[in-house]
């Protein structure tokens, strides 16, 4: 496929590093419109495009790795799940592309894991009434000896190896360390998830690489609202990319209305968390989320009137008649350079932030 939208500009395959090609991915996003997103022989052949590039990035990571380049197949097993992750979000649910695709983003994950990335561990640990608890660390690969850290809670929708594949290379490389953790973090534990992630911070507290003055948090989808949870229910948090008690608050209202048939936000305005976040927050307004931007303008305002350091971005969305396209790469930027603000980089955002 030939003109701008071919994800390379040319037909010049696996030939851009990874910062390269994720400006260039931001720029295809930049220029898609809902027009073209609505005619599906143009989705089906970006997909298509996309899929190609990351195959030419995974025979690119293997010729490397044979070649004892670490360093230079690391960075192309991550172009690889990058353009993966591009694939899959064109892609629509009756896509026939779309079948294999967690199979592909599964096995090229394992491909990094195994042998082109850092030592990602996979960790066990003890989840008291729940049995054992899983996840994945990945260490911090520069940096003093120990390093801030991120928990990453997945959504319900959106498997732990597509959140993994997505957020590997806007990270890797950097100077946080990452806990990757599924929704809910165990099968059939949502009743007791706080106690579960308090688990979870106990074992990075007791690493001697991860600073214990420095965790954050961070959650998608449903994950934003367990990340809420944790952030309220215990102070070891730094901060939190969350949806500040927004789905708690949604579920106290509807509670509230059908046992009194009261209304609470039409008579009270906006409704705000039962107990509020104490460290800084930052709310991420799309599908990814759950959040809406007058909601999260509405929950921003509550925080920021009793002195909370809480702020708010809005990704660029493309809508389109099956739904709406997301550029995740200026997205997933800022929530990386908005944590390591808070880690003690030295950078001012606004309270309100549109990509």
């Amino acid at each position: 496929m030939e003109g701008d939208h071919w994800p390379h500009g040319s037909r010049d395959g696996a030939s851009r590093d990874l910062t390269g090609l994720r400006n260039r991915v931001s720029e295809f996003f930049e220029s898609l419109t809902g027009a073209e997103l609505a005619r599906e022989t143009h989705r089906h052949l970006w997909v298509a495009d996309w899929l190609r590039v990351a195959d030419d990035y995974r025979l690119f990571a293997e010729s490397a790795r044979r070649d004892g380049s670490a360093r230079v197949a690391s960075e192309a097993g991550l172009c690889s799940l990058t353009a993966l992750e591009v694939a899959r979000s064109l892609s629509c649910p009756e896509d026939p592309a779309l079948a294999g695709l967690a199979g592909r983003v599964g096995a090229n994950l394992k491909a990094f894991m195994d042998g082109f990335g850092p030592a990602i561990e996979r960790v066990e640990i003890d989840g008291l009434d729940q049995g054992p608890l899983s996840g994945f660390f990945v260490p911090a690969s520069r940096g003093g000896p120990c390093a801030p850290a991120i928990i990453c809670i997945g959504d319900e929708d959106i498997t732990l190896d597509s959140m993994m594949s997505r957020l590997l290379p806007a990270t890797c490389g950097g100077t946080t360390s990452l806990l990757f953790l599924g929704a809910g973090a165990s099968p059939g534990s949502r009743g007791v998830e706080p106690q579960m992630l308090q688990c979870w911070l106990d074992y990075l507290e007791a690493r001697k690489d991860v600073d214990a003055q420095q965790i954050a948090v961070y959650g998608e989808g449903t994950g934003a609202s367990r990340a809420s949870r944790l952030a309220v229910s215990d102070c070891r948090i730094a901060a939190a990319v969350c949806d500040a008690g927004l789905l708690t608050s949604v579920a106290r209202r509807a509670s509230v209305h059908w046992m009194t048939g009261v209304d609470e936000r039409a008579s009270n305005g906006a409704l705000p968390p039962s107990r509020r976040i104490a460290c800084p927050l930052l709310m991420v307004v799309g599908s990814r989320s759950m959040l809406r931007e007058r909601e999260a303008l509405e929950l921003q305002a509550t925080y920021r009137r009793a002195g909370a350091d809480c702020s708010v971005v809005v990704p660029n969305r493309i809508p389109h008649p099956l739904g709406e396209v997301e550029n995740f790469i200026a997205a997933d930027n800022f929530i990386v350079q908005w944590l390591d603000s808070k880690f003690g980089v030295a950078r001012q955002f606004d309270p309100v932030t549109y990509l």
